[in-house]
């Protein structure tokens, strides 16, 4: 499959790379990352990456300005996207051929294409798969960008390499990574300070979260209390993770409501999610899932079924 890819990327001039919308730093990681690797490789083609820009993921790049003219004829590639409604710039319909890359399960077959490995710790890993192939195979380069952009989606999709899709293959990527010229502190904090009205929304989620004797936990975080914080909603993705140092929790939610929706943040240390979220639109990963819902009755509904799941 990899080398198909390879030949298919060699025989197109203009490639873009799409990911999925609200993307996260393996979105980023992954369809920058290989940017880089095929702007270093093939210096005369036209590569672009599109998609709304995420502001709280400047410090990693920022999404091209891509034409409709410049779709005719491309080759489109989707990096870390499960289903199509999640492709961010839905022009990725235009295009000649299509190729899926992506590590969440299979449920939406898209593509022409299609290169899915559910083992692999993020869509970057696989990346930096198909870069070794394309390196022995059709001298590919990897630049220092590139290893930086990839080095930061693996990390932000492990949790800085403690979730348990961390393998042995996902360390040996991250050495070879850091061979490369990047500074790993300037990314780290790049990645992980926040402002102050952040940390005091993280105080505010430990304080109000509820937790039940099966383990499973939720807070909801309605508009009003953003706008008491000065936060957005998708800065919020920075804080999904605050409540697995809990003690004793097995699962949990976080509930961000915004103008049209609230969004469905789950999180888990042992039982399976990524069905509930399927349940309300979503999906994802076993252990890390989203959706949304359009009521705070719903939501309630959903807590009830994450508690019977770690019954």
């Amino acid at each position: 499959m990899k080398r198909q890819i390879i030949d298919t990327i060699s025989a197109y001039e203009t490639i873009i790379i799409h990911r999925h919308v609200r993307p996260d730093p393996d979105a980023y990681g992954s369809s920058f990352g290989l940017k880089e690797i095929l702007k270093a490789s093939y210096p005369d083609k036209n590569i672009y990456v599109t998609g709304e820009h995420e502001d709280t993921l400047s410090f990693l790049a920022h999404p091209d300005q891509v034409s409709d003219a410049q779709f005719e004829g491309a080759l489109i590639i989707v990096t870390d996207t499960a289903n199509t409604e999640r492709i961010d710039d839905q022009r990725y319909k235009s295009g000649a051929f299509l190729i899926k890359i992506d590590h969440h399960p299979n449920d939406d077959a898209y593509g022409d294409l299609l290169w899915v490995n559910t083992q692999a710790s993020s869509a970057s890993e696989m990346i930096y798969d198909l870069f070794e192939e394309g390196q022995s195979s059709a001298n590919w380069q990897l630049s220092d960008d590139g290893a930086r952009v990839l080095f930061a989606g693996i990390v932000g999709d492990t949790g800085r390499f403690m979730f348990s899709s961390t393998s042995q293959k996902t360390f040996d990527t991250a050495g070879d990574l850091i061979k490369y010229n990047f500074d790993r502190t300037e990314l780290f904090n790049g990645m992980y300070e926040v402002e102050r009205n952040l940390l005091n929304l993280q105080g505010h989620i430990y304080q109000h979260f509820v937790m039940n004797e099966n383990g499973a936990a939720y807070v909801k975080l309605p508009l009003e209390t953003l706008r008491e914080f000065g936060v957005t909603a998708s800065e919020t993705s920075l804080l999904v993770g605050s409540l697995g140092n809990v003690k004793g929790i097995k699962a949990w939610i976080i509930f961000i409501e915004e103008e049209d929706q609230i969004r469905v943040r789950l999180r888990s240390k042992g039982p399976v999610i990524n069905e509930l979220a399927k349940q309300y639109g979503g999906g994802g990963h076993p252990l890390a899932s989203g959706a949304s819902v359009y009521n705070w009755k719903d939501a309630d509904e959903v807590i009830a079924k994450l508690n019977t799941l770690c019954e």
